[in-house]
């Protein structure tokens, strides 16, 4: 069965001011869109068309390139729209809260490294929080890779992403990555962030 673009559980609109409408529009529709059109097409007639999204990442070092670059692009974006939404920010609490202190000292210090990662990944790529093992830990991935790639740095369940590609901020930041990694925190929806913490 072909992949999908999901549909959004809120507006265009609905993160404003932080991430602007016309830039959610492009994001979903054109570029997330252009991820699963790909994605079905290096797909289609091959072994690999009727399996989940994670088996395929889980073996992607085995697939063509365009695999690796549209199912990373699908998932990431999928996951992204989830660990995002209106009414979001703040700071997380429970379980997720006393996990990131004991991992990394204190929330502010999260935040704190989390921002370094996506701010010095170079080019296009994202910053993740991750469950590896039994541990948290935070870094970032070229491209549209990802933890779940059997070829990652780093493996592990992702928790938190954010799109540092400059197609998820140029409209309202233009080059100004910091301006929307700051906004990014307002929109975080630390519910769904938890529900990963498994």
């Amino acid at each position: 069965m072909a992949f999908e673009l999901p549909k959004l559980g809120y507006d265009y609109a609905a993160l404003e001011p932080h991430i602007d409408a016309r830039t959610m529009e492009i994001h979903h529709t054109k570029h997330h869109q252009a991820y699963v059109t790909n994605l079905n097409n290096a797909l289609a007639g091959g072994v690999w068309e009727n399996k989940s999204l994670e088996e395929i990442l889980a073996n992607v070092s085995k697939l063509p390139v365009a695999v690796r670059n549209n199912g990373g692009g699908h998932f990431n974006h999928s996951f992204f729209w989830q660990v995002i939404g209106p009414k979001a920010g703040g700071s997380p609490s429970g379980n997720l809260l006393d996990a990131l202190n004991r991992s990394f000292g204190s929330f502010d210090k999260f935040k704190e490294l989390f921002t370094n990662a996506a701010m010095t990944r170079f080019g296009s790529g994202w910053a993740w929080l991750i469950k590896s093992g039994s541990e948290l830990k935070i870094f970032s991935t070229p491209n549209q890779d990802n933890s779940l790639m059997d070829l990652a740095e780093l493996k592990g369940i992702p928790l938190l992403g954010v799109d540092v590609w400059e197609h998820a901020y140029y409209l309202k930041y233009q080059n100004r990555r910091n301006e929307y990694l700051a906004a990014f925190w307002n929109v975080v929806n630390w519910n769904e962030v938890a529900k990963r913490l498994v």
